[in-house]
């Protein structure tokens, strides 16, 4: 009797395929097996590329005479750790009872990339047919319709031809460059930290870059000088109610572009700030830095020269892709993105979640028409009880589809990390940081059916002689989603608290008109001094590597250039827990503030004066975006590699040449001085 193979890339997932299909027995075989199916599974990686010196034995031995390293096939082995599980699985791919084949590792390119590898390794003959399974959770609905509506494993050759290409760029990048720059500076490094122990230089396409992100914010904050600069605040009497407006320099002002002013509502001297003053008839008062009208003055008026009322909606956010769950649970839990990856991948396998390595923040068409299931389920949790009965008896659901939360064309691999409305008596074996997280993306995700917060906005201009003052209120009028947007625990949320004004003056703001006359009570000068820029902490390095190096707040923003981060939402926080475990970075747990070590700016050094491309955000970003457009079949793998050979080879060759260790050692230096110091 002919048999299917489903294989998985864990044993977890493995099970739960095993439980649909109704396959059971004992796993520690490495394999289940009933009458018609046989389901294994990887562990993860279980073939890997072979080190140069598989190639040639001389490559064992590091030498610049060896590099460029550019061989015309790659190797690969086994990994020795799971040789045995490989051998299980190859040995049922190859079955002659086995006649079909489903592909069921993630729906990724490096789960594409982890089959592939075992299927070339295992001589897998094209007579079986092979069939891909993609999910997006693995409830019991979405692994029988994946099995369902498997396609032939062909239709994603052009994903396992850009999931190969990333293994070979890392690896040529990290091998051509680790040993020429290690081989080239590594004894000045180990000096200048007063090593006895050398140790190579770890250089990489995406953890440099990252590296440099790091370094250069740093910089700026040291070499930063605060400038101090003073603002005139005016405090204002209207109907027995005061409000503060502020001073800026506006056209037809005294000091409209004064060389003296800092920026357009500030002066780089008190002085300056005081001269205003006293030219509006205002004398000081005390040591205070408030000025009060002169005691033998008359009342000092001024004039509004415009009143605006405005109402503003705001819009629930977008749905968690991992990046912006990973800079929210930095937010709120103060844990890393390496750990809120751990935690949401475990809520996945408990089927509480979709899958969670997603570069996307909306739902599929498809999605959208099924989304009642999830919402249904919801009510089944005591915090989400209330509000699914809310948003099915409005039936707000029904019409997201037509929303920009639903965006077929945003979506490449996977929607959306949202719940799956399933699983929830697994919630229970979880930690409480992860009942806290899956809380996140429950609220996330039922803030989109609901109606947008409404605002009040009031835009006041007054003067008073030449000189204008501005005040802006912003009123929450209607909360609509932010309702249920605030997490329930500690008190902490997303939405910072909005601003409250007393209620007379709210309904005097409300009616007041251009040209009425106001009482100017008295001016202040408020001090301020500029800010140097912040760290990165865990969170937000995670969003910078996902918009190219660039801190994006602004979710419209964000999406404007998604698909050219650096690394992908699989590797990021890998890619960050190297660099803190070989100590080039260095997290502070508590605040989860990122800083590098002595040892990841000598580095940088390194490479800021050999390979300097290494370090560019946008660079990086521009060899992801090749391996998508090899994903797409914009274009070749052929293409592809030979601009890659291109780079390696004539970044190698440039940095033989060099003759800079003058230099460095001075660099090297002042970095020392600075850390000996601090």
């Amino acid at each position: 009797m002919s048999k299917s193979v489903f294989i998985a890339e864990k044993p977890s997932v493995a099970r739960e395929f095993a439980r649909v299909l109704g396959v059971s027995g004992n796993a520690g075989k490495g394999y289940l097996e009933s009458e018609k199916y046989i389901v294994t599974w990887c562990v993860g990686h279980l073939v890997t590329m072979s080190y140069p010196d598989a190639y040639d034995g001389a490559m064992k031995k590091w030498s610049l005479q060896t590099l460029p390293f550019l061989p015309d096939h790659f190797l690969y082995e086994l990994i020795p750790e799971v040789a045995k599980q490989f051998q299980t699985v190859s040995g049922l791919l190859n079955r002659e009872d086995v006649v079909r084949i489903y592909v069921c590792t993630d729906s990724g390119r490096e789960g594409e990339y982890i089959y592939r590898l075992v299927d070339r390794m295992a001589q897998v003959p094209d007579t079986k047919e092979k069939r891909r399974v993609w999910i997006d959770s693995q409830t019991e609905e979405e692994i029988t319709r994946g099995i369902r509506e498997a396609k032939p494993l062909s239709e994603y050759d052009n994903l396992s031809a850009s999931a190969y290409l990333r293994a070979k760029e890392d690896y040529l990048m990290g091998i051509n460059f680790s040993r020429v720059l290690s081989l080239k500076y590594g004894q000045t490094v180990m000096n200048y930290r007063q090593s006895k122990k050398w140790s190579a230089i770890s250089v990489g396409r995406v953890m440099t870059c990252v590296l440099g992100m790091v370094v250069r914010r740093e910089r700026e904050i040291r070499n930063f000088v605060k400038t101090p600069f003073y603002r005139i605040l005016a405090h204002f009497n209207y109907q027995g109610q005061e409000f503060e407006g502020e001073w800026r320099a506006a056209e037809g002002s005294r000091y409209y572009q004064s060389p003296g002013l800092y920026k357009e509502n500030g002066f780089k001297e008190w002085e300056g700030a005081f001269r205003l003053c006293q030219e509006l008839g205002y004398g000081r008062k005390g040591e205070e830095q408030r000025f009060l009208r002169e005691p033998e003055g008359e009342e000092q008026k001024a004039i509004v020269e415009k009143a605006e009322r405005k109402r503003e909606k705001k819009n629930a956010p977008l749905l968690f892709n991992l990046a912006e769950l990973q800079n929210v649970c930095s937010k709120l839990f103060k844990i890393s993105p390496d750990a809120t990856l751990k935690i949401v991948q475990e809520l996945y396998e408990k089927k509480l979640v979709t899958y969670p390595r997603t570069d996307a923040r909306v739902l599929s068409t498809a999605v959208c028409k099924e989304i009642e299931k999830n919402i249904r389920g919801l009510q089944n949790y005591p915090m989400a009880r209330q509000y699914a009965r809310q948003i099915l008896e409005m039936g707000s659901h029904q019409g997201i589809a037509g929303t920009r939360y639903c965006n077929d064309k945003q979506i490449t691999d996977h929607y959306a990390i949202i719940p799956t409305g399933q699983g929830l008596g697994a919630l229970e074996s979880t930690s409480l940081t992860a009942r806290h997280v899956y809380e996140v993306i429950v609220r996330r995700f039922l803030c989109i059916f609901y109606p947008p917060a409404q605002y009040l906005k009031i835009s006041v201009e007054v003067s008073r002689d030449r000189e204008a003052f501005f005040a802006s209120f912003k009123v929450l009028e209607s909360p609509g989603y932010l309702e249920l947007a605030a997490p329930s625990f500690a008190g902490k949320g997303e939405e910072k608290k909005e601003e409250k004004l007393d209620t007379r003056l709210l309904d005097g703001l409300k009616k007041l008109k251009r040209g009425e006359v106001l009482s100017l009570e008295e001016l202040e000068i408020k001090e301020g001094e500029t800010s140097p820029p912040k760290r990165y902490n865990s969170g937000s390095m995670i969003l910078a590597m996902e918009n190219a190096g660039q801190l994006i707040e602004d979710e419209e923003l964000r999406s404007q250039i998604k698909g050219s981060g650096i690394g992908t939402s699989a590797t990021r926080a890998e890619i960050l827990s190297k660099l803190i475990k070989i100590k080039y970075l260095k997290l502070n747990k508590k605040t989860q503030i990122i800083t590098p070590e002595l040892l990841g700016e000598m580095v940088y050094d390194v490479v800021d004066s050999s390979i300097r491309s290494l370090l560019n955000p946008e660079l990086t970003a521009s060899w992801e975006k090749g391996l998508n457009y090899v994903a797409e079949g914009s274009i070749t793998e052929e293409e592809y590699m030979k601009k890659l050979e291109d780079f390696v080879e004539r970044r190698v060759n440039g940095v033989k040449q060099l003759n800079n260790q003058g230099m460095l050692r001075s660099k090297f230096a002042q970095a020392a001085a600075f850390y000996k110091k601090s």
